[in-house]
């Protein structure tokens, strides 16, 4: 991959763009969920102690979209969208040619994925009932959430898997490590995004 010094791995444009604004979105994401926090006294039912006294709320609530204030729906599938720039900006700051990829753009996606996962699906509060509205950092963990239906679970887990296997593939420099790659990315999106750049990027270079 192209460097912009001895270690430093640059991003094409586009990705690049999406890394930066993907930044600014997690931090206006951050605000929006904050705001709720003044305008209704429990912006999210799974978590009825975080919430304001009455005193520190201003005087109007927020719609809800099913069980969430509208602001702090926003802001938490800005999350959802924005939280693959996390990856790609360290990637961009703290990798290099040999294991960057692997850490940064494969190996941290998948170990914030089976923690997602691991999260939801044991220790998550769930509202019921379950809703279409329901954030999730990946399609298939969306499947689950909006249904609470454990294959799709069961799935994620799965798909975890393929991402520490196409960790270990990539820092072994294995031929055919593309495949796994692009597979681990395009069924762990919008969270696979960083895998799918690195293993179509393979996939240009290797033929």
């Amino acid at each position: 991959m192209a460097t912009t010094g001895d270690t430093a791995p640059s991003l094409p444009v586009r990705i690049g763009q999406y890394t930066t604004a993907g930044l600014y979105g997690l931090v206006l994401g951050t605000v929006l969920c904050l705001v709720a926090l003044f305008t209704n006294p429990v912006p999210d039912p799974s978590f009825p102690w975080a919430t304001l006294p009455p005193s520190l709320r201003l005087p109007l609530q927020q719609p809800r979209i099913e069980h969430w204030p509208v602001t702090y729906t926003i802001g938490i599938w800005l999350w959802v969208f924005c939280f693959p720039a996390l990856f790609l900006a360290g990637y961009r700051r703290y990798g290099d040619r040999n294991r960057g990829a692997a850490v940064w753009l494969v190996g941290l996606p998948t170990v914030a994925m089976l923690g997602w996962t691991t999260y939801c699906r044991f220790f998550w509060p769930k509202l019921h009932p379950p809703t279409w509205n329901a954030p999730a950092y990946t399609f298939v963990c969306w499947l689950y959430c909006s249904t609470y239906d454990v294959i799709w679970s069961n799935a994620a887990f799965l798909i975890a898997l393929l991402g520490a296997v196409a960790t270990v593939l990539i820092l072994q420099r294995t031929r055919g490590t593309k495949y796994a790659l692009i597979g681990f990315g395009v069924l762990a999106l919008p969270l696979g995004l960083p895998a799918l750049y690195v293993g179509s990027r393979r996939a240009k270079t290797d033929g």
